[in-house]
């Protein structure tokens, strides 16, 4: 079997998958992550196996995939890359805050860690991307995540929102169309029974929005006491 190459952008492509998968839950599904990465899981599972054998993760049959150290390192690196040229991309070239994650998956494997430096100097050392997530320092260090899911939420709570998890353009498009964005204050109203939508009110919108509970397990917000 042919050895990887850990320059490769599919490894890259893999292990930043599983980092953001494992925000949900972890192990990550093989299922999951062939859904992520949109190929059959018989083939996840032949990469699965392939990344196992480099030490980059541990696969449980019938359970998940799990970085290793290594692993999470090698995606920290990959996610640093991706979420400075998200702030580069809305920041600086003035493109839309929705659509620059598909262009930040394209550029995050085209960056010399020198390049990488320049352009994080270039920005001010941002904290965090446009979307809200924090951004790796060059040694790989990433603050604990401190906010809480919106599902989590009590009726009548007030919050502001913080950053969304497990970017995808259909995902963020529907939620800037409804203000829902980082630093928007908002009030869960209501939650209809039988795995139904929560209903949010963002500050400066006249109706409430209408919030499956998986987009709702992915808006990270601080609660206001």
């Amino acid at each position: 079997m042919a050895t990887l190459s850990f320059t490769s952008e599919t490894v890259e492509m893999y292990l930043k998958s599983i980092a953001e998968l494992e925000l949900l839950t972890t192990p990550v599904a093989i299922s999951q992550l062939a859904q992520r990465l949109g190929v059959s899981s018989p083939s996840v599972l032949e990469m699965v196996k392939r990344l196992a054998e480099q030490k980059l993760v541990t696969h449980t049959p019938y359970k998940g995939v799990s970085l290793t150290a290594r692993g999470h390192s090698r995606a920290l690196a990959v996610l640093r890359r991706h979420r400075l040229w998200e702030r580069f991309l809305v920041d600086t070239l003035r493109l839309p805050w929705e659509a620059v994650h598909d262009y930040a998956c394209q550029l995050e494997h085209a960056a010399a860690p020198a390049v990488v430096d320049a352009l994080a100097q270039f920005l001010g050392e941002p904290d965090t991307c446009p979307h809200g997530n924090p951004i790796p320092d060059a040694k790989g260090a990433m603050p604990a995540e401190t906010a809480i899911p919106l599902l989590t939420m009590e009726i009548g709570q007030s919050a502001r929102l913080t950053n969304i998890i497990y970017e995808e353009t259909i995902l963020l498009e529907y939620l800037a169309r409804r203000g829902l964005l980082p630093g928007a204050m908002l009030t869960l109203e209501d939650v209809a029974p039988y795995q139904g939508p929560l209903m949010v009110r963002v500050d400066g919108f006249d109706h409430p929005a209408a919030l499956g509970r998986e987009i709702a397990a992915r808006v990270f917000v601080h609660v206001i006491e």
